[in-house]
């Protein structure tokens, strides 16, 4: 792949040494990016900070004030040791393959090593166009932005592995997408942008030399302990399998809707990214759809399992070459790995529902238990969140019903849980203290998120933003301020559709 270099027409002072880089993707052969720097933008203003974050990061922005952080974070000023490139990437669409995807309206600055002696991605969404922009015009808008921010910070709180959020930068500038809206950018942090697309890329392109280098330089980066293993290769699709099995269990858990499960929005690492459509569901339905773009229903709530498995499928398919020299035995292994995905995506799953209802040990009841419950939950239209938390009063209270469904199934329910509870000789108080290290009282309400988004965009009012972040912090702690923010949307606040962004 050619190197597209630009520069900008105005020229600045550099941007002071705040970041410790070590940029190890940018030494690999020229055709895995394409180098070029931030398109500049005209009235970039700061908008949001995470402080917390850039101290982990090790960046001590102190010093720092907000028209430099603002130029720092919006590319108009390169930090030294940067060195910009746009990755190269394919992808599976919805089901179609697209040969070629990249970063098209993305930069990655570089790889810095933070305070705990980490390396990680700072990646600019926004920054103008790039080589694989494919007629886009490279940008972002303002609302999809702050939902990144606010959505990738929510779950983290909630533990879940994900890319963070560094900063939001205003980039004066209109994006034109069905209305004129806000231009802005984003600092994406994560641990790397390696996804399934771009072993794709190679593996489509019969670039068998690409493909070991980018393997073995995933091996290095995120799993050296297999380095020394009898077939490395089998070995790091064994750990991605497991990395994604636990990572889609816990969205089932917390009832994340992805939205656009893509193979090139599904990283090497484990980390949830690019929050596009995602969603969560209020009254539980596996059916459920938000996405406005997944016509068919592809990447509904209950088909994430299923699509995780099919993308790992296409990540074998690459890998087939590197697996064994013989195509059939290849073939087999890939197989016979793919073919553990099921079992291990229901024991993580199936582990974590079991926490949900305060259950210590394993019983062959169990799966049966929580499917009922479930059943329930849909059959009612029941609060998937409220429901889980209000278990937890149930558990300290027998009498207390919250917001449980007041219903004589209901109940039947309620008596069989409470009778396989009582197999454990647990105190009520640390069960319904465990549980609630696992049951969220509080998620990003997509009513509470349009909100807060509409507030920015229509009257750069940031208030609501603020709050939802604030009270998104602490997920599993009761905030008696915040109790609003617990209760489901009115009929009139229901979200029924979101959008990419892009």
């Amino acid at each position: 792949m050619k190197n597209h270099t630009e520069t900008c027409s105005v020229a600045l002072p550099p941007a002071p040494a705040l970041f410790r880089f070590d940029n190890s993707y940018a030494r690999l052969p020229d055709r895995f990016y394409a180098r070029l720097h931030p398109t500049p933008v005209q009235h970039p203003r700061l908008i949001k900070l995470n402080r917390s974050l850039a101290e982990a990061l090790g960046i001590d922005l102190a010093r720092v004030d907000d028209a430099t952080a603002a130029a720092i974070f919006s590319g108009n000023r390169i930090p030294p040791g940067a060195e910009p490139i746009a990755m190269a990437y394919a992808g599976h669409q919805f089901g179609h393959l697209v040969p070629q995807l990249g970063d098209g309206r993305a930069i990655l600055l570089g790889e810095v090593i933070g305070a705990d002696h980490k390396r990680w991605d700072l990646h600019l969404k926004g920054s103008g166009q790039t080589p694989f922009s494919r007629r886009g015009d490279g940008r972002a808008a303002l609302g999809p932005v702050m939902r990144e921010y606010l959505i990738s910070d929510a779950m983290h709180a909630l533990g879940i592995p994900t890319t963070r959020s560094l900063a939001i930068v205003a980039s004066g500038e209109p994006v034109y997408r069905e209305t004129v809206l806000p231009g802005a950018i984003l600092t994406r942090v994560a641990a790397s942008h390696i996804r399934i697309g771009t072993f794709q890329y190679f593996a489509l392109r019969d670039d068998t030399e690409g493909l070991k280098l980018l393997a073995d330089y995933a091996i290095e980066r995120h799993y050296p302990e297999i380095k020394a293993a009898s077939n490395p290769y089998s070995a790091l699709l064994e750990r991605v399998l497991e990395a994604q099995a636990m990572l889609v269990a816990r969205w089932m858990q917390i009832g994340f809707i992805h939205g656009v499960m893509n193979t090139d929005n599904m990283t090497i690492s484990g980390e949830t990214i690019d929050y596009g459509p995602c969603a969560f569901i209020d009254s539980y339905d596996p059916d459920k759809v938000f996405s406005s773009i997944d016509t068919y229903g592809r990447y509904a709530f209950g088909n994430q399992p299923r699509i995780a498995q099919w993308n790992l499928a296409r990540l074998a398919e690459c890998l087939l070459p590197l697996l064994h020299d013989q195509q059939d035995q290849a073939l087999a292994l890939a197989q016979a790995l793919i073919g553990r995905y099921p079992d291990r995506y229901a024991w993580h799953w199936l582990d974590g529902m079991r926490r949900k209802l305060g259950l210590f040990t394993a019983q062959d009841q169990d799966q049966a238990l929580i499917s009922a419950l479930l059943a329930l939950m849909h059959r009612h239209q029941a609060d998937y969140t409220n429901t889980f938390r209000a278990l937890c009063d149930k558990v300290e209270k027998p009498a207390a019903q919250g917001l449980l469904p007041d219903t004589p199934d209901f109940t039947d329910w309620l008596a069989q849980w409470q009778a396989r509870l009582a197999q454990e000789a647990i105190d009520p108080a640390q069960r319904a203290d465990a549980m609630r290290q696992v049951n969220p009282a509080y998620i990003p309400r997509n009513h509470r998120v349009e909100q807060a988004l509409q507030a920015a965009i229509e009257q750069q009012d940031f208030s609501r933003f603020e709050v939802l972040l604030e009270v998104l912090s602490r997920p599993y702690d009761e905030q008696p301020q915040w109790r609003e923010y617990r209760l489901p949307p009115k009929p009139e606040e229901c979200v029924q559709r979101t959008f990419c962004g892009t």
